[in-house]
């Protein structure tokens, strides 16, 4: 090696990660193996791309290959590649600089959650630091295969500097990494260690790995053996190799499709959702073979987004070899190959519904969150709704689900919208004024909980030819028309002519009370136990939906609504009596700003409620002197 090295210092990012890796994780540390063999592998795709579109090469005649050599005694690992290597500063930009964007969320949420290093370091792509986990010196040397470029050394003990210089003997295009062990790690030195973790991590890679002359890895691509003769086993090693999941998957679905393009697929459905998918929103995709060859890891296009929870690999022979990322999405046979894999996960799921509704019920649980996505898919839109999946009033508990062809065989005659409620949950949803009509009318309500909810149904409008309709908007007319289940709960007698215009004008005085903050106070025909409720005018946005919208713009007007009153509830016949008497009673003036702000306050959309706490304080307080009074208490 030449003299002239010289010094760098990692940046500040990396400084960080090495940290956390060389002095706080112990555990999965076998994982750093993986990830240099990966590494090489992506090396050597690179290589095999640039041949196979004509680039002149160095040392051409060099077989693609991983070989891994150890030293007991010196407690030296060497991974070696014949990929397609590096310059001076390709070695400057990936191994002293963070090229990721994932890298500091990773540093973040290992930080802040202790999640399994193994599993995030592969999904991160900070794979080669994790050898400092092991290592107390790393040296890289590497020959890129540009013939006009001389071989270069890389060598840091991961404290916060690197050194590069020029390699003085001829050296072979490809890369070496040499690992000097720490005392504590000097298992990874030993033959039967190392041969245990390349079969546990990387038996599926497409080169040969040879550990000290004998090759390692000898399962063949799974996606291109017949369906027939491959093993659960097989497809869980694979699966768990492909993912970083130490589970094994929900589903597999392996497909060989020969007309009127060839290609193979082989996927999977996880049994757990991707915590990450939020933080890295960026990490998912299938891997795009071209007959065995790599063209791009996690490509995004052979799935829509919301079918980013799937995992696994498609492999093509209709698709050149050297086509480009840029051109992908332009060819034709890629978009088929694409409509046809989608089309594959529909046809499956549907058959999963229908023939294993308890097992398609546990994936909705899992990734329905992320499916519901698709409302905006219009192409896929008819596959969509009948794969979606609801909470409903019908259902026996939170764990239930129901498709929306099962609320359609359910729908009263008559009967012409589904009908949906939001909310935190069931048990509030229940109870909820709003719902009183449609117990009473017998009709089936939608629970939506999520709140994306909303903006599926109302982004999806109709299922067939029946509206998504919100119970906080709908006709109370035209439900009233609906023949009743049971008859009203108020044992009260309908109201005589006379109390009939006293509450007609009671009404109008709460308008006045109200004043600007409601659209108008009128005659309820949905309530039945509840003495008020706040409605929304027709097709104005549900309260949930208000909310959201308030929360990403503060200035945002609490829009009016309409104050329903139910004229068979005590507490409301007993006002009219008062205002038979004293049409300007304080008491009616107390009453409809707690009945008011009550309402409110059960859909969520109270802003203030000191007022009402202290009101309701001085209800109970006048209520608890009536009391004692009563009762005679001393």
């Amino acid at each position: 090696m030449s003299d002239a090295a010289k010094k760098y210092e990692f940046k500040a990012e990396v400084k960080k990660l090495l940290d956390i890796l060389v002095h706080s994780l112990y555990t999965s540390r076998e994982i750093f193996l993986r990830e240099l063999i990966s590494n090489a592998s992506d090396a050597l795709d690179k290589i095999r791309f640039e041949s196979n579109r004509g680039t002149e090469i160095a040392d051409k005649d060099l077989p693609l290959e991983i070989r891994i050599e150890f030293d007991e005694k010196k407690k030296l690992l060497t991974v070696t590649d014949t990929g397609i290597g590096m310059t001076r500063d390709e070695l400057i930009a990936n191994l002293g600089t963070i090229a990721k964007s994932g890298t500091e969320e990773f540093v973040r949420l290992l930080a802040e959650t202790k999640a399994d290093p193994g599993n995030m370091i592969g999904k991160f792509g900070v794979g080669f630091y994790s050898v400092f986990m092991v290592a107390k010196e790393v040296i890289v040397k590497s020959k890129s295969f540009l013939s006009t470029e001389t071989g270069v050394e890389w060598k840091s003990d991961g404290l916060g500097e690197y050194e590069i210089a020029e390699l003085d003997e001829k050296f072979p295009r490809g890369t070496r990494i040499e690992v000097y062990l720490k005392d504590d790690a000097s298992e990874f030195a030993e033959k039967w260690r190392l041969e245990n973790v390349i079969k546990k991590h990387s038996n599926f890679i497409s080169y040969p790995i040879y550990l000290t002359n004998e090759k390692i890895n000898t399962v063949s691509a799974l996606w291109r053996e017949p369906k027939s003769s491959v093993k659960k086993e097989q497809y869980d090693e694979f699966y768990k190799f492909l993912s970083y999941d130490s589970d094994e998957p929900m589903d597999v679905i392996h497909k060989s499709v020969d007309a009127p393009i060839q290609f193979n697929v082989l996927v999977f459905i996880p049994k757990k959702s991707n915590d990450f998918f939020w933080h890295d929103r960026e990490n998912y995709g299938l891997d795009l073979y071209v007959r065995r060859v790599l063209i791009q890891h996690k490509n995004k296009d052979l799935l829509p987004e919301y079918l980013s929870f799937v995992k696994g690999v498609v492999d093509s022979e209709d698709l050149p070899l050297n086509i480009s990322r840029e051109t992908l999405q332009e060819n034709i046979v890629f978009t088929k190959i694409a409509s046809s894999v989608s089309n594959t996960i529909f046809g499956y799921l549907s058959d999963k519904a229908k023939n294993d509704p308890a097992a398609y019920n546990d994936f909705w649980k899992e990734h329905g969150k992320i499916f519901k996505l698709g409302y905006g898919d219009f192409a896929n839109r008819d596959k969509f709704l009948e794969l979606i999946r609801f909470n409903s009033s019908a259902c026996a508990d939170k764990d239930e689900l129901i498709s929306l062809a099962d609320y359609a065989s359910r729908m009263k005659e008559g009967q012409k919208e589904i009908y949906f409620i939001t909310g935190q949950n069931r048990d509030s949803l229940k109870t909820d004024p709003h719902m009183e009509i449609f117990s009473n009318k017998g009709l089936e309500v939608l629970y939506l909980t999520d709140p994306v909810d909303e903006f599926v149904v109302q982004s999806l409008h109709t299922y067939k030819e029946f509206e998504f309709k919100s119970a906080e908007s709908a006709d109370s007319k035209k439900l009233s028309e609906l023949k009743n289940v049971e008859e009203k709960k108020s044992g009260l007698e309908d109201l005589n002519k006379d109390d009939e215009k006293h509450f007609f004008s009671l009404l109008s005085k709460m308008k006045t009370i109200l004043a600007d903050r409601v659209e108008d106070v009128v005659k309820s025909a949905r309530l039945v136990d509840s003495a008020s409720c706040v409605v929304s005018k027709d097709e104005g946005l549900s309260a949930s939906m208000q909310k959201i919208l308030r929360m990403t713009n503060k200035d945002l007007a609490q829009p009016k609504k309409i104050f329903e009153v139910n004229p068979d509830h005590k507490l409301i016949r007993n006002l009219i009596r008062v205002f038979k008497k004293n049409a300007n009673d304080d008491f009616i003036v107390e009453v409809t700003e707690q009945l008011f702000e009550s309402a409110l306050l059960q859909e969520g959309t109270l802003e203030d409620p000191h007022k009402l706490i202290q009101r309701l304080n001085r209800t109970l307080e006048k209520s608890s002197d009536w009391y004692v009074e009563v009762n005679k208490f001393e």
